[in-house]
């Protein structure tokens, strides 16, 4: 395949969801399939609903998830301008050039004629459609003389330009996901191309520009599949060469019917953004797969595995690997059901997989205060004895921060079920076993202490439950004779002595 050339074309409205990703994302590993370019065009037609943070946004949520673009803003800009704010001018002569081939239409109507129009309908149980039938009387070029039609022109009457959609034609269209699609063109509207604003709409503005910009592939979200026959109908009127059109599926909710929203992370706990989200009007914060401790690589590979299926029963895959094994052919028609636990479960294989520096880098930076006196080395042990458990890297303090201070409380369950009358005597001697090991390694320790515990004939939950309690505070932890090991000797007996004084009371 030669010249592939795929594009995102985000709208800079708020935050980036994570199905925009996810199209970002099938875009990038087509084009990196094929050795081609990913372009990012900023569709920022509709002024009324710019943010100005969005853009910014965008660009930083793709690099987070290692996709960074090919061309876009401020970068190789052979296409360029690449928002199409800063390419209004060009596209009028496009809809001017659809009139001069009376394959579009000036259309006056005002608001309030077409307001009216649908109120009529509705009382008639009808529904008004601007189409090849209703465009035959309607306040429009069509309907006008030249004279007419100058004159409104001249005197600055506002106006819409409409696409003129054939009659009784049918389309067979293509996508690559979906296959033969067939259209019969008397069930299409005549949609806008041009507004009253100067500015154009998306249909005009997308088709231009991606003609411009050399695209080779269009692969877009579901919603825009029924966009396909006005836009395949577009080319045929310019006479330009259509791209070929993938529709990706709908991201689901995990519970119930329909496209995963914002609603659902915020009802179930999980963002459904890459980043987080400061709104500027309401100061309104969106939780983001970064800030709540994902793995970029751990989220990418979650979202291409969401309507895509590599054919094997591999799940773990590098961005590399993806690169290598993704396929248009094998993307799913029908939607993807979002799962946060299976997420939580791709980010927890990585972190098990990722090197001891990395984790270590990571959980300095969350936790450097509480970390303060500890060389790497020994928060490296910790790590690498704690990790197993952990599915974030901020799990890791909660899972381990007995390793770096004395339990100033204990697990009351477990003191009420294991501490009893006999139990504090007890560690009193324990204590003193091992004030009198000299080569205080976790072998030793553990056979030292098992040694006391046989000659004395005690059974061993009596005394390895309450020495677990008393130097973690609970009942948890890795093997107690590396913790034991690892926080030394003279902070072992403090603790004993401190649960002796403690728990008893």
């Amino acid at each position: 395949m030669e010249n592939v050339r795929v594009r995102f074309a985000p709208s800079p409205t708020g935050p980036l969801h994570i199905g925009g990703v996810r199209t970002a994302l099938f875009n990038y590993l087509f084009a990196k399939k094929h050795n081609g370019t990913f372009v990012l065009r900023i569709e920022d037609t509709d002024q009324t609903r710019y943010v100005a943070n969005a853009e910014s946004y965008i660009t930083e949520a793709l690099a987070w998830c290692g996709i960074p673009f090919d061309e876009g803003p401020e970068k190789n800009e052979q296409f360029g301008p690449y928002r199409q704010s800063e390419r209004k001018e060009l596209y009028k002569k496009y809809a001017d050039a659809l009139i001069a081939s009376n394959q579009a239409y000036y259309a006056f109507d005002t608001a309030e004629e077409l307001d009216a129009l649908r109120s009529d309908a509705e009382s008639n149980k009808t529904v008004f459609v601007y189409n090849n039938v209703s465009r035959e009387t309607l306040n429009n070029s069509i309907n006008l003389s030249k004279e007419e039609v100058a004159t409104k022109l001249a005197y600055g009457e506002k106006y819409v330009i409409r696409f003129k959609t054939p009659k009784d034609q049918k389309l067979i269209l293509d996508d690559m996901i979906r296959g033969e699609i067939v259209i019969d063109t008397n069930t299409l509207d005549d949609k806008i191309l041009f507004k009253s604003d100067g500015m154009p709409t998306y249909h005009l503005a997308n088709i231009v520009d991606d003609h411009l910009m050399k695209i080779s592939h269009v692969i877009r979200g579901e919603e825009w599949l029924p966009s396909l026959p006005l836009h395949s109908l577009l080319y045929e009127a310019f006479g330009w060469v259509a791209p070929k059109f993938a529709h990706l599926p709908l991201i689901l909710k995990p519970v119930g019917k329909g496209k995963l929203s914002k609603r659902d992370g915020d009802k179930l706990g999980f963002p459904v953004f890459p980043l987080n989200y400061t709104n500027e009007k309401t100061n309104e914060v969106s939780r983001g797969y970064r800030e709540d401790g994902y793995f970029n690589d751990a989220f990418i590979n979650m979202l291409a595995l969401l309507g895509w299926n590599p054919g094997t029963e591999q799940e773990i895959f590098s961005l590399e690997e993806l690169c290598k094994e993704f396929s248009i052919e094998r993307v799913s028609k029908s939607g993807a059901k979002f799962s946060p636990d299976k997420t939580k479960w791709f980010n927890q294989q990585y972190l098990q997989a990722a090197s001891t520096d990395k984790l270590l880098a990571e959980f300095k930076s969350l936790f450097s205060e509480k970390l303060n006196g500890f060389d790497d080395a020994y928060i490296s042990k910790v790590i690498d004895a704690v990790k197993e458990r952990a599915v974030f890297t901020k799990d890791l303090w909660e899972l381990s921060n007995y390793y770096f201070e004395n339990p100033t409380a204990f697990d009351a369950k477990a003191a009420k079920k294991q501490w009893k009358e006999t139990t504090s005597p007890l560690m009193e001697q324990v204590a003193d076993v091992i004030a009198n090991i000299n080569d205080f390694n976790s072998t030793n320790i553990e056979t030292t202490v098992k040694e006391f515990i046989t000659s004395n004939e005690l059974g061993f939950g009596k005394v390895m439950q309450p020495l677990r309690l008393s130097i973690v505070g609970a009942m948890k932890g890795p093997h107690l004779f590396d913790i034991i090991e690892m926080i030394g000797k003279e902070n072992t007996i403090h603790r004993i002595k401190y649960a002796i004084k403690n728990i008893a009371s």
